[in-house]
C-alpha cells in the first residue's frame, strides 16, 4: 500500500506525536508499505526508507516559537501525482494536514486522519480564546471529509463523537518496552538528576514545558514535599524561562532535551513519573514511564485514564488539586510494597501494548478507507473533474 502522510509536527522536533509516527513508519516499512511524509520546518530528507518532503513553514510566533506552521507548495502537488497514493493520511488536520485534507479530497483520494492534539484546549491555555470556537469547527469539518477518524485513547474517542466528528476509530497506545526498560536505570544518571544527591527521592517530568501541560500546579505541590524529594525537568519548549523562575531556590534540575538511550536511563533513574498536564489525548511519555517500571501521578482527565490504570500503573489524581497530587506522590513514594506493585503493574500494561500491535490496526484503517472510499464514494462529476484534479484508484 502506498500512503501520503502529511503532519503538523515530525523530526527533529521530539514529543509525543513525532514518536507515535516514526515508531508506526519503522513498522510500516517492515510490513512492505511505502509512505511519503510531508512535513514542515526542517525534517530529515528520509526516515525508515521513505522519503520526507520539506514544507515551506513559518514560526507560530509569539505564542509557540518551536512550533512550525506549514504551507502549501507546488512540490506537494507534484509528489502527490507522481506518487499516487492509496489512501491519504492526515495528522491533526489544522494547517499543512488540514492541506493534506483538502488535497486527498480535490483529488478523489480515500483518506484518514487522526486526532492526536486536543488543539481548542491549546489554543485557550495560550491565550488564544478568540480563536478557539473558530479552530473546533474547522477540526471537526476536516476530520469528517475522512472515511475514518483516529484517536490514540478511548476518551478522545468519545470526546470526538461529541464534537460531531465521525466514523472514529481507536489507535491502539503502544510503547517500545525494549528501549524502555527498568535495566536502563544508572546511579551516573540519577546523581545528574538529583544534582549529586542520589540518596534523595526523585521525581521526573519527561515532555514539553509549554503553558497547557499544567506545569505551576506542580510547582504548588512540590511545596509541600519534604525536603529529601528532589525533581528534574526532561525537555524544554516555551514555557521553560518562566518555569526556571517559578522553581527557583528548590531542589530543582532543568536538563534540556534527551532521547535515546539518554532519555531511557531518565525514566528508569526516577522513583515517580509527575504528570498533571489535563491536555493529553494520550500521554506516551507515561507509558514510557511505566515500560521503565516508574509508576506515573497523573490527572485524572484526557486520555491520562487510558494510559494509566488508576492502582495498576500508577494513581490518578483530582485535575487541578496540588494537594492531591502532593498527597498522591508521598502515597507511592512512602509506601515502598505499593510503589513496587505499581512498578510491576505498569510494566506489565506496556508489555500489552505493542508498536507491531498498533501499527496493523493503522494499517486496518487505511484499508477501511479505501473500501468504503470506493464503495460509498460516487465517481467525480463534471464540475468536480474542472475544479478538482481526480485521480483514478490506485493499483
Amino acid at each position: 500500500m502506498r500512503i501520503a502522510l502529511f503532519t503538523e509536527v515530525f523530526l527533529p522536533k521530539i514529543d509525543g506525536v513525532v514518536t507515535r509516527l516514526t515508531r508506526s513508519l519503522e513498522q510500516l516499512a517492515e510490513l512492505g508499505h511505502e509512505v511519503v511524509v510531508f512535513a514542515p520546518g526542517t525534517p530529515p530528507a528520509s526516515f525508515a526508507g521513505f522519503d520526507v518532503v520539506p514544507v515551506r513553514s513559518v514560526p507560530f510566533k509569539p505564542w509557540y516559537p518551536e512550533l512550525q506552521v506549514g504551507l502549501p507548495t507546488p512540490s506537494i502537488a507534484r509528489t502527490m501525482e507522481r506518487f499516487h497514493p492509496h489512501v491519504v493520511h492526515a495528522v491533526n488536520p489544522v494547517w499543512l494536514a488540514a492541506y493534506g485534507t483538502l488535497s486527498a479530497r480535490r483529488r478523489h483520494l480515500p483518506l484518514v486522519a487522526s486526532f492526536h492534539t486536543d488543539v481548542p484546549s491549546y489554543t485557550r491555555r495560550l491565550g488564544l480564546e478568540w480563536i478557539t470556537d473558530t479552530t473546533s469547527r474547522w477540526i471537526t469539518r476536516m476530520h469528517n471529509l475522512a472515511e475514518v477518524n483516529l484517536c490514540t485513547s478511548q476518551q478522545m474517542v468519545q470526546r470526538a463523537a461529541g464534537a460531531g466528528i465521525g466514523n472514529v476509530r481507536l489507535w491502539p497506545k503502544a510503547v517500545d518496552t525494549r528501549a524502555y526498560s527498568p535495566a536502563r536505570a544508572s546511579a551516573a544518571m540519577r546523581a545528574r538528576l538529583t544534582a549529586g544527591h542520589p540518596e534523595d527521592r526523585l521525581l521526573v517530568y519527561v515532555g514539553r514545558l509549554s503553558k497547557e501541560k499544567d506545569l505551576l500546579l506542580l510547582r504548588e505541590a512540590y511545596a509541600r514535599l519534604p525536603e529529601d524529594v528532589r525533581l528534574a525537568f526532561v525537555g524544554s519548549g516555551p514555557f521553560r524561562e518562566e518555569l526556571e523562575r517559578e522553581f527557583a531556590g528548590t531542589r530543582t534540575v532543568f536538563t534540556g532535551y534527551m532521547s535515546g538511550e539518554e532519555l531511557a536511563s531518565a525514566y528508569a533513574s526516577a522513583d515517580l513519573f509527575a504528570f498533571p498536564s489535563t491536555t493529553e489525548t494520550l500521554g506516551l511519555v507515561a507509558l514510557e514511564s511505566m515500560a521503565s517500571g516508574v509508576p506515573v501521578v497523573g490527572a485524572r482527565a484526557g486520555g491520562i485514564p487510558f494510559a494509566v490504570r488508576d492502582g495498576v500503573g500508577g494513581l490518578l489524581h483530582e485535575p487541578g488539586d496540588a494537594a492531591d497530587l502532593a498527597a498522591k506522590i508521598m502515597r507511592v513514594l512512602d509506601d515502598s510494597a505499593l510503589a513496587a506493585r505499581l512498578s510491576a503493574g505498569g510494566r506489565a500494561e506496556a508489555e500489552a501494548s505493542s508498536w507491531a500491535a498498533a501499527t496493523e490496526a493503522l494499517v486496518g484503517a487505511y484499508e477501511e478507507a479505501v473500501e468504503r472510499h470506493w464503495e460509498d464514494r460516487p465517481a467525480p462529476g463534471r464540475l468536480a473533474k474542472v475544479l478538482g484534479r481526480p485521480m483514478p484508484r490506485a493499483e
